[in-house]
C-alpha cells in the first residue's frame, strides 16, 4: 500500500525515497555534497539530497528532480547504488529508500541551496558532520563501491575538465583511492588503454616543463560505453 501522511507527520503504508552520494575533488580533497534539513524530522541536520518518489514518476526521474530542487545541480549522469530498505531507519513510518551516486567537476555547476533545505555545501569525506537518518551507512558504502570500482573503469575521469594533464588524472585517483599510486605504472597504464590522446596544447607547471594536456579518443569512449562503462565526454 502506498504511504499517505496523518497529521503527525507519520506514514501509513510504506513510501519509496531516493537519496544521492554526490562526490567531487576540491582543493585536493574528495569532498561529499550535503543538505541541511529544513523540516522534521532531523530539522536543521546535514542530510544527502534526496527526498520521496512521486507516484506519476520513476526513481531514476526522482533523484534528478530531488537533486536539482534542493541544490540547483541538474543534467547529470547518476548510477543507482543501493536499495535500502531497514524498517526502522525513518521515524516517520516504513521508508524505503534508492540510493544514488556520481562523480562530477564541482566548477560545472552553481550550488544553491533551494526546496527544503537552508544550506547545501560540500564536505570532506574523512570529516563529514552527524548526518540524518542512515545516510552515513549510504555514504560508506558508495565510498566503498566507488573504490572497488575505480579499478576497473574510467569513473576518476568524470572529476577532470574537458582537457587534462596525466598529473591530473593520476591526481583525482590518489584522492579516491586514499593513497599515492607509481608515477610511471599509472602513465604506462593509462597509456595503453587507447583512450587518451594527446593534444597541442600544454599546461605551465611553474618552472618545470609545460605538461601535455589530453582529452578522449572518441572511437574508444564509444566502445567503452557499449561495456557499460561511463565516461563523461
Amino acid at each position: 500500500m502506498p504511504a499517505t501522511s496523518n497529521p503527525n507527520g507519520h506514514f501509513t503504508g510504506h513510501a519509496i525515497a531516493v537519496d544521492v552520494v554526490l562526490l567531487t575533488i576540491l582543493g585536493g580533497t574528495l569532498k561529499l555534497l550535503l543538505v541541511k534539513r529544513e523540516q522534521a524530522p532531523y530539522r536543521g541536520a546535514w542530510a544527502l539530497p534526496g527526498g520521496l518518489v512521486s507516484p506519476e514518476e520513476s526513481v531514476d526521474d526522482a533523484a534528478l528532480r530531488e537533486l536539482q530542487e534542493e541544490t540547483n545541480i541538474g543534467n547529470i549522469y547518476l548510477e543507482q547504488l543501493y536499495t535500502f530498505g531497514e524498517p526502522n531507519r525513518d521515524p516517520r513510518g516504513r521508508v524505503i529508500t534508492v540510493a544514488y551516486y556520481a562523480l562530477v567537476n564541482w566548477q560545472q555547476f552553481q550550488l544553491k541551496a533551494r526546496q527544503r533545505v537552508t544550506e547545501a555545501s560540500w564536505f570532506p569525506v574523512k570529516r563529514l558532520p552527524p548526518l540524518a537518518f542512515d545516510h552515513r551507512r549510504i555514504v560508506d558504502y558508495a565510498l566503498e563501491r566507488l573504490r572497488n570500482k575505480i579499478n576497473y573503469t574510467t569513473v576518476g575521469f568524470q572529476l577532470l575538465s574537458r582537457q587534462f594533464t596525466l598529473t591530473e588524472l593520476q591526481g583525482s585517483y590518489e584522492v579516491i583511492l586514499g593513497q599515492r599510486l607509481d608515477k610511471r605504472n599509472f602513465r604506462r597504464k593509462m597509456l595503453q588503454l587507447g583512450i587518451l590522446k594527446g593534444t597541442r596544447d600544454f599546461k605551465a607547471n611553474g618552472r618545470q616543463r609545460p605538461a601535455r594536456l589530453y582529452t578522449f579518443t572518441e572511437p574508444k569512449v564509444i566502445k567503452l560505453q557499449e561495456k557499460g562503462i561511463i565516461v563523461p565526454y
